[in-house]
């Protein structure tokens, strides 16, 4: 069976060492010092300042808004946010657990990401914050989506839960908008198993964050705040480390599956279109069929071969009770009946999805 995903566990003795560290210290938790060493270090690798690891993707854009100061929960009346359809359920579901009602936008039919014209008519005297999506790490337009921003006197708050170690114009591209999380799940480029990160653009955001994450509890005997538990731990930090000291391997080899995908199914399907100012790392490969059905007819033959992927993102998130303005957002539910994501991972045979997806092509 050939997964759509496989998470990449690195050099065994390594983690073995990180491990005995935190036994021989009994400190687990609680701003440990692997955690410590483990900003540092990302901070570094990432080219990024006022970064804060959390316990998991979701709770890292949680904890952003209630920093910034757009949770529902603290103003005591109905809060919008401009978010897209095509994403993740944890984008729309984190925002409706903080009391801020989703407007959803539409994508863009290249990009895939928010379209930045699809914004401003959707605003209302409500409209608190804009949350885009860096959608499979392709870099949404920061420059349009931030000018709209700062005419509104809006938040902006950036999902890259894909985008590690995406670069625009030769920067972070995790520097733009007022936060941007990131999720460090298994299945993610770097993982630490499960977390996540925020990155600040100011100190003071960061600095009201970290007390967020401990209960807000700012001393032995002193309590600052409403706060919630979403520290990540030691054992969480020893595997970012290992999987940190390897990651430029793993990118390489990514990398070559990705190109290789590209030069062999670009006539045959539509493909993101990424950004020409941004470095891509590679995380993710979905394609768009033709139409729903001919992407039905695909998935069920690649998984009598043993070969899974995924449709991701489906359903549009329009589409969903829990989370739906109740407009239904043309593009991103076409692309959602359309989209799949082929196998990406390090150590993957990629010549026995292409063979695979050459009978299909061959058979329509």
């Amino acid at each position: 069976m050939i997964p759509v995903t496989r998470p990449y566990l690195p050099d065994r003795e390594k983690l073995q060492c990180y491990i005995d560290g935190i036994y021989a210290r009994q400190y687990l938790t609680n701003n440990g010092p692997l955690v410590q060493e483990l900003t540092r270090r990302l901070e570094n690798y990432l080219g990024v300042e006022n970064l804060l690891l959390v316990s998991n993707g979701t709770l890292a854009l949680q904890i952003a808004y209630r920093a910034l100061g757009i949770s529902g929960q603290a103003h005591g009346e109905r809060v919008e946010a401009i978010t897209t359809p095509f994403s993740f359920a944890a984008t729309a579901s984190s925002l409706k657990w903080e009391g801020v009602e989703p407007v959803f936008g539409d994508i863009d039919p290249d990009t895939w990401c928010l379209d930045p014209a699809s914004i401003e008519p959707a605003l209302t005297t409500c409209t608190r914050a804009i949350v885009p999506v860096h959608v499979f790490g392709n870099a949404c337009e920061v420059e349009a989506i931030e000018a709209i921003a700062r005419r509104h006197r809006l938040k902006v708050i950036y999902d890259g839960a894909h985008a590690f170690g995406v670069t625009y114009r030769d920067r972070s591209l995790l520097v733009h908008g007022d936060a941007t999380t990131l999720s460090f799940h298994a299945t993610k480029l770097f993982h630490t198993v499960e977390g996540g990160a925020i990155i600040f653009k100011h100190k003071e955001d960061l600095e009201r964050a970290a007390l967020l994450i401990n209960f807000g509890i700012s001393g032995p005997d002193k309590i600052d705040t409403l706060g919630i538990n979403a520290k990540m731990n030691e054992f969480q930090a020893a595997m970012g480390l290992c999987v940190l000291d390897e990651i430029e391997a793993n990118l390489k080899e990514r990398e070559a599956i990705w190109r290789l995908y590209a030069y062999a199914l670009g006539n045959h399907y539509q493909m993101q279109r990424l950004n020409s100012h941004s470095r891509y790392n590679y995380a993710y490969f979905p394609v768009a069929c033709r139409d729903e059905k001919e992407l039905l007819r695909e998935v069920d033959r690649l998984a009598r071969a043993e070969i899974q992927v995924r449709r991701y993102f489906y359903p549009s998130l329009d589409q969903v009770q829990a989370f739906s303005d109740r407009k239904t957002h043309s593009i991103s539910d076409d692309l959602a009946r359309r989209v799949m994501c082929l196998p990406v991972y390090q150590g993957l045979d990629a010549g026995i999805v292409l063979q695979q997806l050459s009978s299909i092509s061959e058979v329509a």
